[in-house]
């Protein structure tokens, strides 16, 4: 089984949460998963990891990897790692990243990484998260929610990933709810218009305890394929 860049066409699209939500349907059926998040911006928490997404993403893949293997770089505010980077007054190393990756490559058998943003935020300056994915050499799941204006931002981010020569596996739709597209027209006209398969849509409001039923039943046979 392949190993995945989870990326999505904006940020708050809710890939951390399909992300774990994926790591916990790999595990509860046999599979050695690992997780990695890069990059991490936010609140730091007080307990646990600093970066409550990658305590999430360790959490629902019932592992035991050190925090600086599963997430390098965390930064305590809300911006790209660029940004994150030139305001801290610190610096980014992409070799250090790749190194951590092969280390938890070599002990699990698949490997879900969740990026930061969209597919071009920027990490350094002429180096985005584009870039990483093809240094990681991974296929990429995209997340694009259900709200107006996704197929804009969805069909930005395909063309991106074809720039740059990642294979897109496929599309998740994140359902927001009911204002935005109709999902079942939504990913038909997705699937018409990039050539990409949309491989499941998350309904709207689940109870996030439902999410790995839902991936196992959705989304995994066709990764197994």
């Amino acid at each position: 089984m392949k190993s995945y860049f989870i990326t999505a066409t904006d940020t708050e699209i809710g890939k951390t949460v399909i992300t774990a939500g994926l790591a916990l349907a790999m595990k509860n059926n046999g599979i050695n998963v690992g997780v990695m998040k890069p990059f991490a911006c936010g609140l730091e928490q007080k307990r646990g990891f600093r970066s409550e997404d990658a305590e999430l993403l360790a959490k629902a893949a019932k592992v035991n990897d050190p925090e600086d293997l599963i997430n390098p770089y965390f930064f305590p505010i809300p911006v790209s790692p660029y940004a994150a980077s030139n305001k801290l007054g610190t610096s980014i190393d992409v070799s250090l990243i790749l190194e951590r990756f092969e280390k938890l490559q070599a002990i699990h058998n698949v490997m879900l990484v969740e990026g930061i943003g969209g597919i071009l935020t920027p990490i350094l300056k002429g180096y985005c998260i584009a870039d990483l994915i093809k240094d990681m050499n991974l296929d990429t799941i995209i997340v694009a929610s259900s709200k107006i204006g996704t197929i804009n931002h969805t069909l930005l981010t395909c063309d991106a990933c074809k720039k740059y020569g990642i294979k897109i596996r496929g599309i998740i739709i994140n359902n927001f709810g009911s204002t935005g597209y109709d999902v079942a027209e939504l990913a038909s006209d997705l699937t018409d218009l990039s050539g990409i398969e949309v491989l499941c849509a998350i309904p709207h409001l689940v109870d996030k305890s439902h999410m790995p039923d839902i991936l196992t039943s959705k989304l995994l046979p066709k990764l197994t394929i």
